[in-house]
């Protein structure tokens, strides 16, 4: 096989990527190409790989290059994790700007206007990425970690439909560490499924795999108990600035806490309210789920989701010892692994074109769901009928997609203000194209191409 990294310049992406793919006994022998923009960046991390390659005497080949189309030449998959400019820098503004005009947005990186900014700024680069792997690899997999998640895919699946084109998250590793406490049993005793749009999906399936009996009353019951004082993000990051030890990290498995949390309900407050009015528990914490809510912001975890922010920056900024772990930290190499043995084994949740998986949603909006893995590669699983006031919500967001799509594909300013006045969260508008004008005067090098 061949793979390619994209946006491998990355300590984080690339080291924990390779980590991945090198303890795989069916990748053995694979070439692995590292792509970025820095090459001062790529040709460290294929050092570091080389290095630890010929230490443990592992059957891979790596290399860097910049050159894309050299790159995908002959590529079976890609798996793509990419930003543009200062990351928090822009993060900042998109988060902030909005609020000083007025609009409660809980958070910045996918939701609300802050998210609208971000698609509008990261997505025209991934179109060139994707672009140029339907041309020169057309059956290669793409499989994508960078936000937002749902216009990225949404976008990308409108304008290249062919594409091989996957979304992958690791939100929904958060029941592999909540549910065995909360019922008291081992994973390998229960199944579920959860299903929405990226961030912003519910579990609405939880059974006992050898009676199949219906776990999610139990849930409800212990849902309230278990999560007032579980450890969170303010937790971790409290431990952090006293003793600069990282408690958790961003990955499908998360991390559990020995200790209760000194926090209520932190991170979690949502779930408190989605599990009193809907039944059902998000796979994601406030930060997350709450920005596409226009009440989210008089129920969340504030504190939580600054604390998140902040511990996420530290994680990312602070120096680390840069090495490379034989373990599996994300869900796309067993993925890999599936599409090749032709394994048949269901993957808990991707992010793919709608096209009647979940029949009440738009067909063109990309949707996170289950999947079954095989040699046909990604077959997302069709959902059944999820509770109306559920999909009130999903569908309240779907137009925010519809509209920040045709603004890239259309190079439209005007697309772009109708996304941010149609976003579910907006309650001020008299200033928007005032606060649009400025988002595009600031980040011009990104959003200039908005007419």
């Amino acid at each position: 096989m061949k793979i390619v990294l994209v946006g491998a310049g990355s300590l984080q992406f690339g080291l924990g990527m390779l980590g991945d793919i090198f303890q795989s006994k069916v990748l053995a022998g694979s070439e692995v190409v590292l792509l970025d923009i820095n090459a001062k960046a790529v040709d460290r991390v294929a050092r570091i790989a080389n290095d630890f390659l010929k230490k443990e005497g592992l059957d891979f080949s790596v290399q860097g290059t910049l050159d894309r189309k050299e790159a995908f030449k002959g590529t079976d998959f890609i798996i793509t994790s990419i930003e543009v400019g200062d990351r928090f820098k822009l993060w900042d503004d998109d988060w902030k700007v909005p609020l000083q005009y007025g609009i409660h947005q809980v958070y910045g990186e996918n939701g609300g206007p802050g998210g609208v900014f971000h698609s509008l700024r990261i997505i025209p680069h991934i179109l060139d990425i994707v672009g140029d792997a339907v041309e020169i690899c057309p059956d290669a997999w793409i499989f994508n970690y960078s936000n937002p998640m749902t216009a990225i895919g949404t976008t990308v699946m409108r304008k290249y439909p062919e594409a091989k084109f996957v979304g992958m998250c690791h939100e929904i590793g958060w029941l592999d560490r909540w549910l065995p406490e909360m019922l008291g049993m081992e994973r390998d005793k229960f199944s579920y499924r959860a299903a929405g749009l990226n961030h912003f999906s519910c579990m609405y399936q939880v059974k006992d795999i050898a009676t199949g009996e219906d776990l999610y009353p139990q849930v409800l019951e212990k849902a309230s108990e278990f999560f007032k004082h579980e450890a969170g993000y303010s937790d971790f990051y409290e431990t952090y600035l006293k003793t600069g030890q990282m408690e958790s990290h961003e990955a499908f498995h998360k991390k559990g806490s020995a200790r209760k949390g000194r926090f209520e309900w932190t991170d979690k407050r949502i779930a408190k309210f989605m599990l009193q009015y809907f039944k059902l528990l998000p796979i994601t914490v406030d930060s997350h789920f709450g920005e596409y809510l226009a009440w989210a912001w008089d129920i969340v975890d504030h504190r939580g989701i600054l604390d998140f922010y902040d511990y996420y920056r530290a994680a990312l900024t602070v120096e680390h010892k840069p090495e490379i772990e034989l373990k599996v930290h994300e869900r796309v190499v067993p993925i890999i692994e599936g599409i090749i043995t032709n394994s048949g084994y269901e993957e808990p949740a991707v992010n793919v074109l709608n096209n009647g998986l979940i029949p009440d949603l738009p067909s063109w909006v990309v949707v996170e769901v289950p999947a079954i893995i095989n040699k046909d590669g990604v077959n997302g699983i069709k959902i059944p009928s999820l509770p109306k006031g559920y999909l009130a919500l999903l569908r309240n967001y779907c137009g925010v997609y519809d509209l920040t799509a045709e603004a890239i594909l259309c190079k439209s300013k005007d697309l772009a203000t109708q996304a941010i006045i149609a976003n579910p969260i907006v309650n001020q508008v008299t200033r928007i194209d005032d606060m649009v004008s400025r988002m595009i005067d600031i980040q011009n090098k990104w959003l200039g191409y908005l007419q």
